[in-house]
Parts: structure tokens; C-alpha cells; sequence
């Protein structure tokens, strides 16, 4: 099936997780790491994105995600069209600014 903006996805993932204790902030910051490994970057501070080719393959990544949740916090997982991506508006100190740009890369596995 031809890609197209419909059909690529993006994976949000925002979360809150304690930091009271030093036990709760490494449990943070490991999700916060292995999430990176798989591909997420940041958007926000506690919202990390990732450009998924399709919907198979972003349900691949959202499995993986609940295997990294940490045993207390809350964390959220949305999943939304290239296209609904794209409509996303950015402000940085009440000045607009453009979204991320969309990966130019494709996965082969």
C-alpha cells in the first residue's frame, strides 16, 4: 500500500511520573531513556513523539512502551495521522514556530 499522510502515523507519549524519592527518579529516567532507544524524541518536556510508518508499525512501538512502564506515574499514548500531525501549532514564548519536520527516512524492518 502506498504511503501517504493518512496512513503514517505518530505515537505521542506524555506522562507524569513521581520524583519524590531517589528509587522514583531513576524509575523516570529510565522510561525516559528507553523510550529514547526506541526512537521517540522530545517535543515537550514529558511528551516525546515518534514518526511511525504505519499503523502496524506504530502498534509495534506502543507495545513496546507498555513494557518500559514504570510501576508508579500516570503516562498517556496517542496515536494520530501524519496529516493530523501536520496541523499541530507551535509557540515558543507566544511567537508561532514550525512543528517538527516529518522524518524523511523509511524503516525497512
Amino acid at each position: 500500500m502506498r504511503l501517504n499522510e493518512y496512513r503514517i502515523m505518530w505515537i505521542l507519549v506524555l506522562f507524569d511520573l513521581p520524583t519524590f524519592t531517589k528509587e522514583e527518579r531513576r524509575m523516570a529516567a529510565k522510561f525516559r531513556k528507553n523510550i529514547q532507544k526506541d526512537g521517540f524524541t522530545m517535543f515537550q518536556y514529558s511528551v516525546y513523539v515518534r514518526h511511525c510508518s504505519s499503523r502496524e508499525n506504530a502498534q509495534v512501538h506502543r507495545l513496546r512502551v507498555r513494557r518500559m512502564l514504570p510501576p508508579r506515574g500516570h503516562v498517556c499514548m496517542m496515536m494520530i495521522t501524519d496529516k493530523q500531525f501536520g496541523e499541530t501549532e507551535v509557540f515558543y514564548s507566544g511567537s508561532p514556530s514550525k512543528a517538527p519536520p516529518t522524518p524523511q527516512q523509511l524503516e525497512l524492518f
